[in-house]
């Protein structure tokens, strides 16, 4: 079946303009949703930064353990171990106890013996540090994506 479709068309003289929109209504109706509030900042700016514990990142203990870290090199590479991403995590307890979790660049490297021995001595050494401890772990591995921005600009990469 062939039915013809019709688009009817009406013509008329004028369309009455729709209304225009005031500003004085828009800035009523803005200031008062979005009227700041008058304590909106005084308790947040009232308030003291806390005291870094020195346990914590940022605080002395914390980064003198980063800075003994910084003084181990790789003896293949010419990277300290924490810009060579090496190091995955610091945990300093409040009475001294620090735990380092590290990795190598391979599990068959040949200071998997020595290295973990060497950051435990030099992270014992700091002073603040009663015992230090250091985990080995695999997973997950090393890769070069880990490395500082520094690291990588020293070994060309960047």
């Amino acid at each position: 079946m062939n039915e013809e479709r019709k688009i009817e068309v009406e013509e008329v003289e004028a369309v009455a303009a729709p209304p225009k929109a005031r500003v004085d209504d828009a800035v009523e109706t803005a200031t008062e949703t979005f009227e700041r509030k008058r304590d909106y900042l005084s308790g947040f700016l009232s308030q003291k930064p806390q005291a870094l514990s020195g346990t914590e990142p940022g605080g002395e203990l914390y980064e003198a353990v980063i800075t003994a870290l910084k003084e181990i090199y790789d003896p293949e590479i010419p990277v300290n171990i924490y810009d060579l991403g090496l190091i995955y995590g610091v945990d300093i307890t409040a009475e001294g106890h620090a735990a380092v979790q590290m990795t190598l660049t391979t599990p068959h490297c040949p200071v998997a013996e020595s290295m973990p021995g060497e950051v435990e001595l030099r992270v014992g050494s700091v002073p603040g540090i009663g015992h230090a401890e250091v985990n080995l772990v695999w997973d997950p591995p090393w890769d070069p994506q880990k490395m500082s921005d520094e690291a990588k600009l020293e070994l060309g990469m960047l």
